[in-house]
């Protein structure tokens, strides 16, 4: 198969189950491939879960690990990237479990808009920097669920379906949180737009 026919867009399932059934056969180059694909997508999640470019970074690596070594349990036609970023879900609620205690002692102030997620700067515009700053301080406020629902949509741009599968919630709750999401957001940002609340 040539690796450049499998863009970061979205890779299809012929390709995927081809790439995983060389991961199987121990295939370092196909392993890197799906790294490279996805590895952006799993970060992302990570942070909207952890708020910590540390452990988040930690939760990817833990997700690929895992992903080497069960990739034989994926079912070709179902959504690779809705299986992987169940994985790093999973992973990601585990490790904040685990670090809870030591997250309340030392409580990050790094915003998702520090965050390496394709973020660009537009050369020092202050005006769309604050907007920048103020969309990524709103986003991070958001109740928990509302915030995982807007990442994946927004910046891992998963369909309604495919976020479903990720939370393991009905597609109609993923809407409704997206809603609430949106909602929250525009009230929230109203006043740095001048706009009524």
């Amino acid at each position: 198969m040539d690796e450049s026919r499998v863009s970061e867009a979205r890779a299809d399932s012929a390709e995927i189950a081809s790439l995983l059934e060389r991961i199987q056969d121990g295939d370092r180059e196909a392993f890197m491939t799906v790294i490279r694909l996805y590895q952006r997508k799993v970060f992302v999640m990570a942070y909207s879960i952890l708020r910590d470019r540390e452990d988040a970074l930690d939760a990817v690596q833990e997700t690929f690990l895992r992903l080497y070594q069960k990739a034989g349990l994926y079912k070709q036609g179902s959504s690779f990237q809705g299986w992987l970023l169940q994985m790093a879900r999973n992973i990601s609620i585990d490790s904040y479990r685990k670090r809870r205690r030591k997250r309340q002692e030392r409580e990050t102030a790094q915003s998702i808009d520090e965050c390496p997620v394709g973020v660009e700067d537009r050369g020092g515009d202050s005006v769309a920097s604050d907007l920048r700053s103020a969309f990524a301080s709103s986003v991070e406020k958001l109740a928990e669920r509302q915030r995982m629902v807007f990442v994946m949509r927004h910046y891992n741009e998963l369909q309604f379906n495919e976020i479903s599968d990720a939370m393991r919630i009905s597609v109609g709750t993923a809407k409704s949180l997206h809603f609430k999401a949106v909602q929250n957001l525009r009230k929230r940002l109203a006043p740095v737009l001048g706009m009524p609340s």
